[in-house]
């Protein structure tokens, strides 16, 4: 129950849902022991009323007392009726406090979980693939709900009605009541030794069907592949494996419910057993009568239902514990990147101080002691080999990551500085590995920004040279596309990309080789009108090829790592380093 008492604040928070569903269940509970009592004096009736009907044998009155007789069972019998109805109105009130806190619940914490996933560092959902954040906020939550609503309601339930009986048994006769209730501790015993079995199996389940969850995610990301390598029989295997695994463990834990519950029925009907056996020996001498035996029967029968969930409701709690804990590992990590308190707008003055990082997963060493600077509004290009920490510098400089040793300064100061959304909100970044929403176009480019208008939208999209393209489909800019931007071009997708980024009108733009998916002659487009765009703005661009990057105000060449060489392009090509040897490269490849 630790990892359930992160729960407690919602609790507190619903506890003017809680406090009146426990009252509603104590009222009907009151009202379905009083049953027993009414039917153990009706059962005492008859028994009584059989006599003197037998006394008046052959006399007028014998018709008289039958009809009392009836009348008193149609009393009884409606009372009976009342009680239930009465019962039934105070448990609907019952499930309409505590089920509909459980969801209250349910809902508060999917949002604490979704919120927390939107503060975590990179470095965390590279470490966690997507099926498994998925799970935790859905099945989990999902488990974890049953546990607010449905466990704890009838736990509670169970708990009152166990009390309210044993009392009234106690009251009637100690040696029947304790003898009648016998089996129970054996029961006690029983589900303290299969909880360990369950919670184990639990966990396991959600392993396992974290894993089923990922890799049908990452199968339906990647059919394209699938379907062009011809691969779907041998996908199917796998998910044939994975799903027969998740089935096997699932088996496991229905195995162990399968052998509780019949345990928990026959220990129950032993109960009724002794009842009528002991009560029987206690009527013949005159302690009780005969209606306290079936008095016992009802209470036993009452019990039947509580004692037979029981089992169920520890299965809903430890598959809840399992899921919270899983929820509870994810709630405790903290963010890697922590937020500054400085709120300010820059300018773009951009500084580099011996900058190393190491990619904390890998292990591999990206950068190393690198420097530079980019004053307000210059153009700055990167370019090199793969690998050689060209995205890093970009990853870094968005504080997707923090650096190792040295630090980067906007504007002379540190961005650690800076509180984060604030200083991301006027940094424009065009990702290397685009990504659109299964949405319109026009929401695609207008992600950026809470507030922007149609021409500003169009605007956009004719900087980026995808505005005719967009003109040209049916529904122009509410075309809706396709998961990750499936029914676009590589080529549009990238331009789209690059409109989102400048509806933005950042002060700083970033492109991530974001032009290496469009031919030469779009490419040339984009760069004029970017040049439009860049001007007054800091800009880096990254890239692998010379004829995205020559215009530059200031050309930087890496390699593992390292700044090599520097310049701008005509000074690269005459220094005949790695830039010119590249630029002989892409000419000869041109050429052919």
């Amino acid at each position: 129950m630790k990892h359930l008492a992160y729960l407690n604040k919602y609790f507190y928070k619903y506890r003017w849902r809680l406090i009146p569903g426990i009252l509603f269940v104590i009222i009907s509970n009151f009202f379905g022991v009083l049953p027993a009592q009414v039917i153990r004096v009706a059962f005492d009736l008859v028994n009584e009323n059989i006599g003197i009907y037998r006394l008046f044998y052959g006399f007028e009155r014998q018709e008289i007392v039958y009809q009392m007789f009836g009348y008193s069972l149609l009393f009884f019998g409606l009372t009976v009726l009342l009680l239930a109805l009465l019962r039934g109105l105070f448990l609907f009130f019952m499930r309409q406090t505590i089920i509909l806190m459980s969801r209250h619940i349910e809902y508060d914490l999917k949002n604490e979980i979704y919120s927390h996933y939107q503060n975590l560092s990179m470095a965390f959902f590279r470490r966690n693939n997507t099926g498994d954040l998925m799970n935790r906020v859905t099945e989990d939550v999902s488990r974890v709900r049953m546990y607010l609503g449905p466990a704890i309601m009838y736990t509670i339930n169970t708990t009152v009605l166990f009390v309210l009986i044993i009392y009234a048994m106690i009251s009637v006769n100690l040696k029947l009541a304790l003898l009648s209730l016998m089996p129970l501790p054996i029961l006690a015993i029983t589900i303290y030794y299969v909880n360990s079995i369950i919670n184990s199996r639990s966990e396991s389940i959600q392993r396992q069907l974290s894993d089923l969850s990922s890799f049908v995610q990452e199968t339906f990301s990647g059919i394209r592949v699938v379907k062009s390598y011809v691969r779907e029989h041998e996908v199917q295997k796998k998910f044939v494996a994975q799903s027969t695994s998740y089935q096997q463990h699932s088996m496991d834990l229905v195995k162990v419910q399968a052998l509780f519950f019949p345990i928990m029925l026959l220990l129950v009907g032993l109960s009724t057993i002794i009842t009528v056996y002991v009560g029987g020996k206690e009527v013949i001498n005159g302690t009780i009568s005969a209606g306290n035996i079936a008095e016992f029967v009802v209470y036993v029968s009452q019990l039947t239902f509580p004692v037979t969930s029981l089992g169920w409701v520890t299965s809903l709690v430890q598959r809840a514990a399992a899921s919270q804990k899983r929820i509870n590992e994810f709630l405790d990590t903290k963010p890697e990147i922590m937020d500054g308190k400085l709120k300010k707008n820059i300018e773009g003055n951009i500084e580099f101080k011996n900058v190393s990082f190491t990619y904390p997963d890998t292990g591999i060493k990206a950068l190393d002691e690198v420097s530079f600077e980019v004053k307000p509004g210059l153009f700055l290009a990167i370019i090199g080999k793969t690998g050689s920490g060209k995205s890093t510098l970009a990853n870094l400089l968005l504080r997707m990551y923090d650096v190792d040793t040295g630090e980067i300064c906007i504007d002379h100061q540190n961005i650690k500085d800076f509180r984060l959304q604030h200083y991301r909100n006027q940094l424009g970044f065009v990702p290397q590995d685009v990504f659109l929403f299964s949405d319109t176009i026009a929401n695609n480019i207008a992600f950026g920004r809470s507030e922007v208008e149609q021409k500003q939208i169009e605007q956009a999209a004719k900087q980026a040279a995808v505005h005719q393209n967009i003109k040209g489909f049916e529904h122009g800019y509410e075309t809706l596309i396709g998961e990750r931007g499936i029914t676009l071009s590589g080529g549009q997708k990238q331009r789209v990309s690059i409109a989102r980024a400048l509806v933005k009108e950042p002060k700083v733009l970033i492109f991530d080789d974001s032009l290496s998916a469009v031919d030469t002659k779009t490419e040339e487009q984009i760069l004029h009108e970017l040049g439009r765009v860049m001007a007054g703005r800091t800009t880096i661009l990254i890239s692998h090829r010379i004829s995205t990057v020559k215009n530059a105000d200031q050309i930087m060449v890496m390699d593992q790592g390292k700044i090599i060489e520097r310049g701008n392009h005509e000074r690269l090509l005459k220094h005949r380093g790695s830039y010119f040897e590249l630029y002989q490269k892409q000419l000869l490849e041109d050429e052919h």
